[in-house]
């Protein structure tokens, strides 16, 4: 009996156990079965980027110089969408597959755009670049997606701020699945139709790029001559703004924006003594040059040893004597000779934009210019005294309008609709030096070319006005040759000045050889 009453004990004992489990079991499933129910409850959201849109850099006549080409995107939701699909639309099709597997919604670049559906959605993505770029030294380059350099780095902000976001959200359940039926919502950017309008014209820009493709080291610049906009502004080597990192390895430094870079300048500068001279009423000088001449025991010769004889103002500027600017200056006020230069923008820094500034160069101050080996020097342009293309462009301009210094520029303003100008500011101008004066320097610039036997800078169409320089550098190369700048500065058309025109050629030799040829194509295609 006792061994049956033990036995009965275990038995119940067990029967409870058994009991207690199988109505934990059951309390565990409820619970576990509540958890999902309050899982698949809860709702939650899932964002897809298709592309960023950045606002647009534009020329002067709204034709974009950046996001000229778009790309087609889609956002896919691969249980809402047959992989065949994804297939057919992919630019890629083995990367769209891979990430169709993973189940989750992703985004692709397709051949074509197609209908939006439940599944898919389609953007038009504007790219930055997109392939060849024209004026790279003054759109710039993009750095982590930041503006770097030139007008992207300028107008950054501007660029890259806002709606930018070409996007779709989708609702979720808790466990991340996406609820079709539940809608989308999509976000497509108009960011692109904001930007910056540049004064440069497009076409004008590839005239210049085309004519100067074989400077190795170089810049050209094309200017309104009325209201100092810049319509073409290209530095050589130029550079691929998709790949930095080889134009970094280039030894001639293509990076550099050699428009705003100064250089020795030579005899353009005989321009500016010219102006002094007639300014002071030494427009009827004569000079009698006899091959050189001697300075404080210097000797500084003429490019014709045998000397050009007696020489005026007109001839001496179409022969590019430098012994009569030597004796010239040897006339002229000293203080005012110097204060001259700088009127005409000499030793001045040029502002464009942000980071897009003009070197001031060296103009050498009045006490200095008191050596007479430095004043002969700088009479026709040598010595310390260093400009860029740019200040050479200005003074340029300022001799083909009538007198007036014109701050140049190269933004027009910018826009919100890509069609029209906000901020646009008015010409700002100062009187560097009198209509009169103007008048006799644009008819030396002419006669420097129409009066010259073998001027490159003669054009076919029209007739232009322009002053040569071979500007030396006191740089050498193995055979003991001195390294010169080639330059030419002018403008056309010379009866009624539109346009300025102004090149150099680092390290090119003569500018008569090797600039005015690329000033006369840039006329001639211009005037076709």
């Amino acid at each position: 009996m006792r061994k049956h009453g033990e036995l009965g004990i275990i038995m119940l004992t067990a029967a409870f156990f058994m009991a207690f489990f199988g109505l934990s079991l059951n309390f565990y499933r409820l619970a576990v079965e509540r958890k999902y129910i309050s899982a698949a409850a809860e709702r939650s959201y899932v964002t897809v980027h298709g592309g960023d849109s950045q606002g647009t850099i534009y020329d002067r006549y709204f034709k974009p110089l950046t996001n000229e080409k778009t790309v087609i995107t889609a956002v896919a939701v691969p249980s809402a969408v047959d992989i065949k699909e994804i297939r057919n639309l992919a630019a890629d099709e083995e990367k769209a597959a891979a990430d169709y597997k993973k189940g989750d919604p992703f985004a692709f670049v397709c051949k074509e755009k197609g209908e939006d559906s439940a599944g898919l959605t389609f953007f038009e993505v504007p790219q930055r670049y997109g392939g060849e770029v024209i004026a790279p030294h003054v759109i710039g380059y993009l750095s982590d997606g930041d503006g770097a350099s030139g007008v992207e780095y300028a107008f950054d902000t501007l660029l890259r701020t806002g709606n930018i976001e070409n996007s779709v959200t989708y609702s979720t359940d808790g466990f991340g699945h996406i609820l079709i039926g539940e809608g989308k919502s999509v976000i497509r950017s108009n960011k692109a139709e904001t930007g910056v309008v540049l004064t440069i014209d497009s076409e004008i820009q590839k005239i210049c790029e085309e004519a100067g493709k074989n400077i190795e080291k170089g810049a050209v610049i094309v200017s309104d001559v009325k209201n100092g906009e810049i319509l073409g502004l290209a530095s050589f080597p130029d550079y691929d703004v998709e790949n930095i990192s080889a134009s970094l390895k280039n030894e001639n430094s293509p990076m550099i924006n050699r428009a705003l870079y100064s250089y020795s300048v030579g005899s353009i500068f005989k321009l500016v003594t010219a102006c002094e001279g007639i300014n002071e009423d030494f427009g009827g000088y004569v000079y009698n040059c006899m091959g050189s001449c001697e300075i404080s025991g210097q000797n500084f010769a003429c490019h014709k040893h045998e000397g050009h004889g007696d020489q005026n103002l007109t001839e001496a500027m179409t022969n590019s004597c430098n012994p009569y600017f030597i004796s010239l200056s040897r006339c002229l006020d000293v203080q005012s000779f110097r204060d001259q230069a700088f009127a005409l923008g000499f030793g001045r820094e040029i502002h464009l934009c942000a980071g897009m500034i003009s070197s001031a160069g060296v103009l050498p101050t009045a006490n200095e210019l008191l050596v007479p080996a430095e004043l002969a020097n700088f009479s026709f342009g040598q010595g310390k005294l260093t400009a860029t293309p740019l200040q050479i462009n200005q003074m340029t301009c300022a001799i083909a309008n009538g007198g007036e210094l014109i701050m140049m520029r190269i933004v027009r303003g910018i826009t919100v609709d890509g069609e029209t100008v906000g901020n646009e500011k008015l010409p700002q101008k100062s009187r560097a030096i009198s209509s009169d004066t103007a008048d006799e320097l644009r008819e030396l610039m002419t006669a420097a070319v129409r009066k010259s036997e073998n001027s490159n800078a003669d054009a076919v169409y029209t007739q232009t006005a322009a002053k040569t320089s071979t500007a030396q550098t006191g740089r050498f190369d193995e055979n003991g040759e001195e390294y010169c700048h080639g330059w030419v500065t002018g403008f056309f058309p010379a009866s009624s000045p539109k346009y300025a025109i102004t090149v150099l050629v680092e390290d090119g030799g003569y500018g008569n050889d090797s600039a005015a040829p690329i000033f006369r194509e840039i006329v001639d295609t211009m005037c076709k």
